[in-house]
């Protein structure tokens, strides 16, 4: 019997919903497999939590953390408690930067029975790898004078390490799907990194010759996103802008709550943070009609993490028998309640 040791933290508003969903589902598929069984642990780790003892997480919470196979989240954010950037820096930011989680992983594609914006959608299914650790989102800059001579900087920050890391994972990633990276670039329009970016994509594709490539600047890319997603397989992109490209995945599949992400730490040391793309939402918390397909998404990428592949199929296969069934939540067209979309895909996943 394998065991995995799962660091749960709801988290908040709908974060605390949707996440009991997702461990449902993760206990039907182990009650299937007859030989893992998964040890839950929760952490009320919160802006509620925040709101009693001033932080986000006890001073030795990465350090309770870091003895877990993974980390199941379900969202961070009340703004009407903690302001976002002290929950977002306090929480979830925290934990993906002394984790070394450096990738960020959020696939995207069509679904029977979820009517996506896109007039010919044409069956879409890629994955974006978004490097996690550096480029446009680092801390280094700072803000002097005051008034008219106010100056605001923002450095980015890419290394070879951080970058041909992220690509490396893509191209790996694509021999395992249909054999397609494209690039995510703006070197027409700055000046240092994305020439330094582009450069390195091109030694890393030497390596992989059986890869076919593409790249695009990040304008032109999310216009094709909309235009023809289709011919999308794998992309790699930077901090930012595989920020946007995700944001856009989650709005051609038909709503970004459904959307996952896989926080990926790659040296072992720590381990990864599966959560949905959401966010809290705690204006419809409460009311049993938050999506739990996001969290159950994660699961799925949770389960394949841990190199229980086949049991992450089944999963994705019950979500899409469930969406096409018209079986879903008012965000995306239907009248069930988060509880009943969930029961439904164990159910499903019996009769697999």
């Amino acid at each position: 019997m394998k065991q995995y040791d799962i660091a749960v933290i709801p988290g908040d508003g709908i974060g605390k919903e949707v996440v009991p969903e997702g461990l449902k589902v993760l206990n039907t598929v182990a009650d299937i497999h007859g030989g893992i069984h998964f040890n839950f642990t929760e952490f009320p780790w919160s802006c509620d939590y925040y709101a009693k003892h001033g932080k986000m997480m006890p001073d030795d919470g990465l350090q309770t953390l870091k003895n877990f196979h993974a980390i199941f989240l379900g969202a961070v954010g009340n703004p009407s408690i903690v302001d976002d950037h002290i929950s977002l820096w306090g929480l979830l930011l925290k934990i993906r930067r002394e984790f070394e989680q450096v990738l960020n992983i959020r696939p995207a594609k069509y679904f029977k029975g979820l009517r996506s914006p896109l007039a010919n959608p044409n069956n879409f299914d890629f994955i974006v790898v978004r490097e996690n650790s550096e480029g446009e989102y680092s801390e280094v800059g700072g803000r002097i004078h005051k008034d008219e001579d106010e100056i605001a900087i923002q450095n980015a920050i890419f290394t070879r390490k951080g970058t041909e890391r992220a690509m490396r994972y893509a191209f790996e990633l694509a021999q395992k799907r249909r054999g397609h990276v494209t690039s995510s670039t703006k070197s027409n329009g700055i000046f240092h990194t994305m020439p330094f970016w582009d450069s390195i994509f091109k030694e890393i594709k030497e390596v992989y010759p059986n890869i076919e490539t593409a790249s695009y600047h990040i304008d032109a890319l999310s216009a094709f996103l909309v235009m023809k997603p289709q011919t999308f397989d794998v992309i790699v992109a930077s901090n930012l802008f595989g920020d946007i490209l995700t944001d856009i995945g989650g709005a051609i599949m038909g709503s970004i709550g459904i959307a996952p992400a896989a926080n990926i730490n790659l040296n072992g040391k720590y381990p990864s943070m599966f959560e949905p793309v959401h966010g809290s939402a705690p204006d419809i918390y409460g009311k049993e009609i938050a999506n739990p397909i996001g969290q159950i998404w994660t699961a799925k990428m949770m389960l394949d993490h841990f190199g229980e592949e086949e049991l992450g199929a089944k999963v994705l296969e019950a979500i899409e028998w469930v969406i096409e069934q018209g079986i879903k939540t008012s965000d995306i067209g239907g009248s069930s309640a988060t509880k009943q979309v969930s029961e439904a895909i164990c159910k499903r996943l019996l009769s697999l």
